[in-house]
C-alpha cells in the first residue's frame, strides 16, 4: 500500500469528533472500508473484534435520555481489555458497596508488557533523592509521561462516565499519528468511575422516571451511602474506601505527572470551564506546577476552538485554592492536578438556555461576551449530554497529546518539581515538624500518623527520648523532616494557615469572596493533635516508617478496669463492651488514678477485654477502687437522626459514618416517625444535622435564601414524586419539642440550631445571624475555644481546643430572662486571638461568646453545638462533644 494511500486511510480513522455526526451504519461502513485500505499495515485483525460503544450499548454515548448501569460499563472495559492489546483493566479494590473499582492502564503493547519497569522509573522521577543525574536523564529518554484522568465522581455529573467509554473506546482504536504518538510516549490510567455506588444511584433514578413528569427531576437522597458531593472533600483524611483506592494510585504507586478530573458545574456557566484555575492560589507548589496547569489548558483551549466546540473558557469560576480534594492537594504532591467542569443538562435531559440566562458574574467572567479567556462564547440554545461528552471528549485527548509531544520536558519537570521542593524544604525557616508522643489522646495521633503515611510522605519515629531546641520527646514521637518532595503537602496538613485577605479575595465593594468550600484543611488541627514546627533540623537518631502504626491496648490483671477517657477510642471500647453485657460506668469526681469522665468496666472476661483492646487500641488498666458516689452507670444510648430526602444531608451521612465507625446503635428518623410523636418512647437522644429550618420542616425557606436542590436546577417539589417530598411540618416540631420536655435530649449541629431557638422559643440568640460578611465572616476556619470539661457534656476535652467552623455556624448570648441558670455555656470562643487557621472577620462580635450550650426544656435539654463537631469525619479533635452528648450524664442530685 502506497504511503499516501495509508495517510488517507489514517486521516478517516481520527478521533470520533470527525464522524460523530454522521450515522452509525455510515460510520461502520467507513471504519470497514478503512480497514480494508489499510491491510498488513495496520493490525486489522486484532482491532476487528473490537466492539464500538453504539455496538455495546446499542446507542452513541451522549445520546439523550440514556444512561447506563456501571456494570454494563465495567463489562465492556473487560471486553475492550480481550479483544484489544493496548488496555490492562485492573480492579484495584472495591466501592463503599462492593462494586469493583477500576483503573485501566492504556499504552502501547510495548509499553504495557513493561509496565512495571515504568512505574520503578516513574517511582525515581517523583522522588529523585540519591538517584545519579545519568540515571534520571536515562529514565527522561526511556522514560514514558504517566497520566492519570478520572470521570464521575460526583454521580449528578454523570455525562463523565459517558465521556470515559469513548475515550477509552479511541484509545485501543485509533490508529492516527496523534493517537499512535500517545500510545507510545505516555501511559494513560484511566479510572472510569471514582464513585461506582453513586453512578448506580443516579441512573437507576433517573431512567426509572424517563417519559414521566418526573424526569430529570432530583434524586432524594445522596448518591454515596454516607457523603454524596462530599466524596472529594475526603482526598487528604481517606475515610471512604473509594478515597483510599484512587489515593494508592496518585499518592503512592505511580503519582504521575498530571492528573485531570473531569466534572460537570452549573447549567447556566461557561459551556466548559478548563485549566489553569484563577487567582488566588496557594502558595508552596513548585511554580512548574501552576505553569503546566496552564501549558496543558491551553492546550485545551486551542483543541476545543479548533473543534469550533465554543464556551470554554480558563483562569476563571475555580481558585487556586480550593479544599483539599484531589485535584487541589496533587499540587502538593508536585503533580499538575486539575480539574474540567462542563456545564450541566438535566442529566441526560436537554436544557434549554436563553441567551439572557449567560449572565457571567463568577470569578472572572463578567458577563457572556468574548474576552481573553474565552474568545468563543456559546451563544445559547438546546443542551444535551451529546455536547457534555464532546468538550471532554477534546480535554481528555488534548492533555496526553500535550504531554506525548513533550514527553521528556514532562519527565524532566518531574524530577526538577521534587529536587526543588526538597532544596525549598532544606532552606525554609520550618526545619521539620514534630509530632510528640505526648498527646491528649495518643490513639488519634496515631491515626493521623497512619493517613499521612497513606499520603505517601516520608515521616520517622524516634526509638527512644530525645531533645531538640530545648524540648524533650520522648520515645515514640514522629518527625516530618521537611527536606522531602512534598514538603509543601505537610507544610498544609501540619503548619497554621491563613487565607490572604487580598484584593483576589474581595470583590469590588470589599465584600468577601467565599474560598471554595474550605479556607483551611489543616489535619492536625482538625484531629485536635499538637504539631510543632521547629528551625533547625533533628539530628537525633529515628526510624523510617514504613506501615502504619498499630498501638493494641494491654489488658490489666483484675476484674475492674479503667479506661482512659480523653480518648475518642474508649467511646468505641464502651459500646462495644455494652453489647457484650458488661458493666460500664463513668466517673464524675476525680478520685485517686481515675480522672473524670474515665471508664469503670466490670463484669468483661479476660477475653472480651483483650479482644476489645486490640481492635480499639485502648488499654484496660487497673482500677483501684472508685466509691459509687463518685461514678454513674452508663447504659447503650437510644439515638435516632434525623434523615430526610431533599437530595439528602451530607451532614446527616457523616455523622451516621462516624457513630457507626464507633459503634453506636442509631435509628434513621424520618417525617412519619417524627409526627407520629411519643418519641420519648423509643430514644434517648434525637440528633439534627445541620441544616435549614425549611428543609427540615418542608416550610418555604425565608425570602432570598439559597436553594438546596438535588440536581442543578435546584429543588423542585413538582419534579419530586410525592412519596418522596420531605418535611415534618408544624406537627413534627410539637413532637420534638414533646420529646425534651419529657426528658430527651435534642442535639443540634451549627444551622439546625435555629429549628429549637425559633420553634421553642429557648432563651438564647444566634448572635451572627444576619449579619453582613464585611461584619463577620469565617468560612472554613479553625477557631480557639475554652472548654468546660468538668462538665458531663465534654467530658475527656482538654480545656483548650479548636471547632472547625463553617459557614452555616452559628454563636450564642443567653437573652435575658427569668431562668438564665437552665442554661449551661459547656465551650466558648477564647477572648482574643479567636482564629487559629482560615479565615475571620469580626473576631470582636465573637470573642468570648458561646460556641456551645445546653438548655433545659422541661423534664430534657437541648444541646446546641454551633460548629460541626463531627465535622466530615476529620474533627477528631471535638468527637468527644458529640459522644458525651448521647451518653447520659450523672441523675440530677
Amino acid at each position: 500500500m502506497s504511503d499516501k494511500f495509508q495517510g488517507k486511510a489514517r486521516t478517516l480513522l481520527m478521533s470520533g469528533s470527525r464522524l460523530g455526526g454522521l450515522g452509525l451504519s455510515r460510520r461502520l461502513a467507513i471504519g470497514l472500508s478503512v480497514v480494508a485500505m489499510l491491510g498488513a499495515a495496520v493490525p486489522a485483525v486484532a482491532q476487528a473484534a473490537v466492539p464500538t460503544p453504539e455496538a455495546w450499548f446499542g446507542h452513541r454515548m451522549g445520546t439523550d435520555r440514556k444512561l447506563e448501569p456501571y456494570a454494563k460499563m465495567v463489562a465492556y472495559y473487560q471486553e475492550l481489555a480481550k479483544t484489544s492489546d493496548r488496555i490492562k483493566v485492573v480492579e484495584i479494590g472495591k466501592s463503599t458497596e462492593g462494586r469493583p473499582y477500576l483503573a485501566m492502564f492504556i499504552s502501547s503493547p510495548e509499553n504495557l508488557a513493561k509496565l512495571e519497569d515504568y512505574r520503578q522509573m516513574n517511582a525515581k522521577l517523583a522522588d529523585p533523592r540519591g538517584v545519579p543525574q545519568a540515571e534520571l536523564d536515562r529514565i527522561v529518554k526511556e522514560g514514558k509521561a504517566v497520566i492519570v484522568q478520572s470521570y464521575d465522581l460526583h454521580s449528578s455529573e454523570i455525562g463523565s462516565s459517558l465521556t470515559a467509554i469513548e475515550f477509552t473506546y479511541g484509545l485501543v482504536t485509533r490508529t492516527d499519528p496523534e493517537a499512535l504518538n500517545i500510545l507510545n510516549n505516555t501511559i494513560a490510567i484511566i479510572m472510569p468511575s471514582l464513585n461506582p455506588d453513586g453512578h448506580d444511584m443516579v441512573q437507576e433514578w433517573y431512567m426509572k422516571y424517563v417519559g414521566t413528569p418526573y424526569e430529570a427531576g432530583p434524586m432524594p437522597w445522596m448518591y454515596q451511602k454516607y457523603v454524596g458531593h462530599d466524596n472529594n472533600r475526603d482526598a487528604f483524611m481517606l475515610n471512604m474506601a473509594e478515597s483510599k483506592n484512587i489515593a494508592k494510585i496518585l499518592y503512592r504507586d505511580w503519582v504521575p505527572q498530571a492528573y485531570i478530573d473531569h466534572h460537570q458545574m452549573g447549567q447556566y456557566s461557561p459551556r466548559i470551564s478548563i485549566p489553569p484555575y484563577a487567582d488566588p492560589i496557594r502558595p508552596g507548589a513548585d511554580p512548574l506546577v501552576w505553569r503546566e496547569m496552564t501549558w496543558f489548558g491551553s492546550h485545551m483551549a486551542y483543541k476545543l476552538d479548533a473543534a469550533q466546540l465554543s464556551g470554554g473558557i480558563g483562569d476563571a469560576i475555580y481558585s487556586g485554592w480550593g479544599h483539599m480534594g484531589f485535584h487541589w492537594i496533587t499540587p502538593f504532591h508536585n503533580i499538575a492536578g486539575m480539574l474540567d467542569e462542563s456545564a450541566s443538562a438535566n442529566l441526560a435531559t436537554p436544557l434549554y438556555v436563553h441567551p439572557d440566562q449567560l449572565q457571567g458574574g463568577q470569578r472572572n467572567v463578567p458577563d457572556n461576551k468574548p474576552q481573553m479567556n474565552m474568545p468563543d462564547p456559546w451563544p445559547g440554545g438546546w443542551w444535551r449530554s451529546r455536547d457534555i461528552v464532546d468538550r471532554q471528549l477534546v480535554t481528555s485527548w488534548a492533555l496526553l497529546d500535550q504531554a506525548a509531544r513533550n514527553r521528556e520536558t514532562v519527565l524532566k519537570n518531574g524530577y526538577t518539581k521534587a529536587l526543588r521542593q526538597t532544596e525549598r524544604g532544606a532552606a525554609a525557616e520550618t526545619k521539620a515538624y514534630i509530632v510528640s508522643a505526648n498527646q491528649h489522646d495518643p490513639l488519634t495521633a496515631n491515626k493521623m500518623i497512619n493517613a499521612l503515611l497513606l499520603q505517601g510522605v516520608d515521616i520517622y519515629r524516634a526509638p527512644a527520648e530525645f531533645v531538640h531546641e530545648g524540648r524533650v520527646y520522648p520515645v515514640g514521637s514522629y518527625v516530618f523532616p521537611m527536606n522531602q518532595p512534598k514538603q509543601g503537602l505537610l507544610r498544609w496538613m501540619l503548619g497554621e494557615t491563613h487565607f490572604p485577605d487580598d484584593t483576589y479575595a474581595r470583590d469590588k465593594n470589599g465584600n468577601p469572596i467565599r474560598p471554595y468550600d474550605m479556607s483551611t484543611d489543616t489535619m492536625t488541627e482538625f484531629m485536635g493533635v499538637e504539631s510543632t514546627p521547629v528551625g533547625t533540623a533533628v539530628t537525633a537518631t529515628l526510624s523510617k516508617l514504613t506501615t502504619p502504626v498499630t498501638t493494641p491496648g494491654t489488658v490489666a490483671s483484675g476484674s475492674t478496669y479503667l479506661l482512659d477517657g480523653d480518648l475518642n477510642d474508649s467511646f468505641h471500647a464502651a459500646n462495644l463492651l455494652l453489647k457484650a453485657g458488661a458493666t460500664v460506668k463513668r466517673v464524675k469526681t476525680a478520685t485517686g488514678a481515675a480522672k473524670a469522665g474515665d471508664f469503670i468496666v466490670s463484669g468483661a472476661s479476660p477475653s472480651v477485654a483483650g479482644q476489645i483492646a486490640t481492635s480499639t487500641g485502648v488499654s484496660f488498666a487497673a482500677a483501684s477502687a472508685v466509691p459509687d458516689s463518685a461514678t454513674y452507670t452508663l447504659k447503650a444510648p437510644r439515638v435516632a437522626m434525623l434523615k430526610r430526602y431533599r437530595g439528602g444531608n451530607i451532614d446527616e451521612g457523616w455523622t451516621r459514618f462516624l457513630l457507626e465507625t464507633f459503634d453506636f446503635n442509631q435509628t434513621a428518623l424520618m417525617d412519619a416517625e417524627i409526627k407520629a410523636g411519643n418519641l420519648i418512647k423509643k430514644y434517648d437522644v434525637i440528633v439534627l444535622p445541620s441544616d435549614s429550618i425549611s428543609n427540615m420542616t418542608g416550610e418555604p425557606p425565608p425570602p432570598g435564601a439559597p436553594s438546596r436542590g438535588g440536581g442543578f436546577g435546584g429543588e423542585s417539589v413538582e419534579a419530586t414524586p410525592p412519596e418522596f417530598r420531605s418535611g415534618f411540618g408544624a406537627e413534627g416540631v410539637k413532637a420534638l419539642e414533646e420529646f425534651v420536655k419529657a426528658g430527651g435530649r435534642l442535639i443540634t449541629f451549627a444551622q439546625a440550631g435555629d429549628l429549637p431557638i425559633q420553634k421553642f422559643g429557648l432563651p438564647v440568640r444566634n448572635i451572627v445571624a444576619g449579619k453582613p460578611s464585611k461584619e463577620f465572616w469565617s468560612p472554613g476556619s479553625t477557631l480557639k475555644i475554652k472548654v468546660d470539661n468538668k462538665n458531663p457534656l465534654a467530658f475527656g476535652m482538654p480545656e483548650n481546643a479548636l471547632a472547625i467552623y463553617t459557614a452555616e455556624g452559628q454563636v450564642y448570648e443567653v437573652t435575658p430572662r427569668m431562668w438564665n441558670e437552665r442554661v449551661e455555656v459547656i465551650a466558648s470562643y477564647v477572648d482574643k486571638d479567636v482564629l487559629k487557621s482560615g479565615w475571620l472577620l469580626g473576631e470582636d462580635l465573637i470573642a468570648g461568646k458561646a460556641a456551645m450550650v445546653s438548655v433545659q426544656l422541661g423534664k430534657g435539654e437541648v444541646v446546641l453545638v454551633g460548629f460541626r463537631p463531627q465535622h466530615r469525619s476529620q474533627a477528631h479533635g471535638t468527637y468527644k462533644l458529640l459522644f458525651d452528648t448521647l451518653f447520659a450524664g450523672p441523675p440530677a442530685a
